[in-house]
């Protein structure tokens, strides 16, 4: 499947016109990943928007030690069955412009779209849009991110209950 056809069917895409999706074709490049590779680290300069486009891809932060991170350090997950969670990397719209989590492939393997910010940040301003149907979408992105956080500070508050009982 080409490209263009697999940034069609993704749900940040669909109210995009034919003329729009194709600016946004021309800044994206996809990359697959294998099981347990690093697709970006913490700290890296964040300068790409990421969608999952197949398989799996958790968000960990990195333990001090420098023990090699594992899914017990996992704050979301991404998936392409859950559209809301298909976009992550929004750090690149955030100073100090840094990854905040670092990202691994947990399936088999999985595909990724990359997308330019600094190209995808000129493009917003000169179609504002396009720049608003993104940042629409990322605050749906946002609000389930959210979501995620509560229902694990949740889990670890009651586990935390159980124990102390």
């Amino acid at each position: 499947m080409k490209l263009v056809e697999i940034m069609e069917d993704l749900p940040i895409f669909k109210e995009f016109r034919p003329e729009e999706l194709e600016q946004i074709l021309d800044i994206s490049s996809s990359k697959i990943y294998q099981s347990g590779e690093c697709l970006f680290k913490e700290g890296d300069p964040a300068k790409e928007m990421w969608i999952v486009i197949d398989g799996n891809v958790e968000l960990r932060f990195e333990m001090p030690d420098m023990r090699p991170s594992t899914n017990e350090s996992t704050l979301s997950s991404h998936q392409k069955e859950i559209p809301e969670s298909q976009v992550f990397g929004w750090s690149c719209f955030i100073p100090p412009f840094k990854m905040r989590l670092s990202a691994y492939c947990v399936s088999r393997r999985c595909q990724v779209l990359k997308i330019n910010t600094a190209r995808l940040n000129h493009i917003m301003t000169q179609n504002r849009e396009i720049g608003f149907k993104i940042m629409h979408y990322l605050v749906l992105v946002l609000g389930f991110r959210f979501k995620q956080m509560q229902d694990q500070v949740g889990r670890f508050m009651g586990v935390n209950m159980m124990n102390s009982w």
